[in-house]
């Protein structure tokens, strides 16, 4: 009999034609009352062949009418640990330190909990805590979060603060067999490979796509828990279903209004323009040039959002031809770009000094230093909780608190406006 036990707490689609039972598995229907078992989808479209079929997790391979869900419980194979496996040294401020010591106290209470911290205020070390605190008990934590970037982004960070557990990293773009270990980082779409496998699930980044308002994935992050075990949301713009929990009494709410090193988050700048940003001949806006200009000449790393994939190349060519500057190094990136990972990479190593990127880089990534321009900040793409977040790339260093956020527009919205009015709420 083949050894499954990396597959512990997995799930995992079998063919009509596959009898086999494997030993120690249970088997259930992947389609039951019109309904996916897998991601919880609704049944709506068939196959030539006439049988159903599930588009809402057909990104982890098709699951049909007639095929199997093979689900092997999870076991606790871990030891308990003297030393829960925290090598960090690092220091908590006295705030950071109450969220933490709450976490850790909800998590032994078996409560979950709801991380309101703004952007910058250490959410990542926060954590420290209470993973080590599962980890000490000999129990499973995942953490997921609906961003390739940011798994890349917790990965390194967790790596070093714990160097003694294996860490499992799982996305879509990064194939790797499937691990027993204590602690996976993975996206919330990998989710759904699991089934009451985790004691403890951390959900970072909880109101960006593509997890907010996304059934599938909300149905994944609930059956990949055991039903004993605790979950940890964080995010610096809570949706509105999760505050509602809060007002149940179902989740404490955990607020936290300063940044580690206690400045206040960067207001953002306003600029009017009534011409378009870009004209028929393809030339930008004299004064948006002169913007671009007056960051580049400041040394500062410069993040441009633009609301759409199809600008980048226009704007990068555009800004090409008229800094006309030898040594200024710039590219574009977005979520289909085969190169993004080491794009993103070249930036925060200092190694590009422009990069033109879409909304796949407004949240849970950290570059030093760096100064932000949105380009038609009143575009439908860009809500208020995405303007909030692309406004916290800034001023995230202690030796560099501040910095220019600039909001470029034509019409003044309400997601601008609500925008501002959260930040300097923040601020108080």
């Amino acid at each position: 009999m083949e050894d499954l036990t990396l597959l512990s707490g997995r799930q995992w689609i079998v063919s009509q034609e596959d009898s086999s039972i494997l030993e120690g598995c249970n088997q259930v229907p992947v389609f039951e009352k019109g309904i996916c078992n897998r991601c919880g989808d609704r049944l709506k479209y068939k196959l030539p062949s006439g049988k159903y079929y599930c588009r809402g997790c057909i990104g982890l391979g098709r699951a049909s009418e007639g095929n199997w869900l093979i689900r092997l419980p999870a076991t606790d194979r871990f030891e308990k640990r003297k030393n829960d496996g925290l090598t960090w040294q690092g220091k908590l401020t006295p705030l950071q330190q109450e969220i933490s010591d709450q976490l850790v106290l909800n998590f032994r209470e078996k409560k979950s909990s709801l991380v309101h911290a703004v952007t910058g205020a250490g959410k990542t070390e926060m954590l420290f805590q209470l993973i080590a605190t599962c980890l000490s008990q000999g129990k499973r934590a995942c953490i997921a979060t609906p961003r390739i970037d940011v798994v890349n982004e917790l990965y390194p960070r967790f790596q070093a603060a714990f160097a003694q557990i294996e860490i499992g990293k799982y996305h879509g773009r990064e194939y790797k067999e499937p691990g027993l270990e204590q602690l996976t980082i993975c996206t919330t779409h990998q989710l759904m490979k699991f089934y009451q496998a985790f004691d403890l699930l951390v959900i970072d980044e909880v109101d960006s796509f593509p997890y907010v308002g996304n059934a599938e994935l909300h149905f994944a992050a609930k059956n990949a828990v055991k039903n004993t075990g605790m979950r940890a949301y964080l995010t610096a713009t809570p949706t509105n279903d999760l505050l509602q929990e809060v007002k149940k009494g179902t989740i404490q709410l955990l607020k936290l209004n300063r940044r580690f090193h206690g400045g206040l988050l960067p207001v953002p700048k306003e600029k009017l323009f009534i011409k378009p940003f870009l004209n028929k001949r393809q030339q930008i806006h004299p004064a948006l040039l002169t913007e671009i200009k007056k960051v580049i000449l400041s040394k500062h790393p410069l993040l441009i959002f633009v609301p759409r994939i199809e600008e980048i190349p226009t704007y990068l060519k555009t800004l090409q031809d008229k800094l006309k500057m030898k040594e200024l190094k710039m590219a574009g990136v977005h979520a289909q770009d085969p190169q993004r990972l080491e794009k993103v990479q070249a930036f925060r190593e200092r190694k590009l000094d422009v990069l033109l990127t879409t909304t796949i880089l407004e949240r849970g990534v950290t570059f030093k230093n760096v100064w932000v321009i949105i380009i038609a900040a009143d575009d439908a793409i860009y809500t208020t909780a995405s303007l909030v977040q692309i406004a916290g790339r800034v001023g995230r260093a202690q030796e560099d608190p501040t910095g220019l956020v600039l909001y470029c527009y034509h019409r003044y919205t309400k997601n601008i406006r609500t925008s501002i009015k959260q930040i300097r709420e923040m601020n108080k």
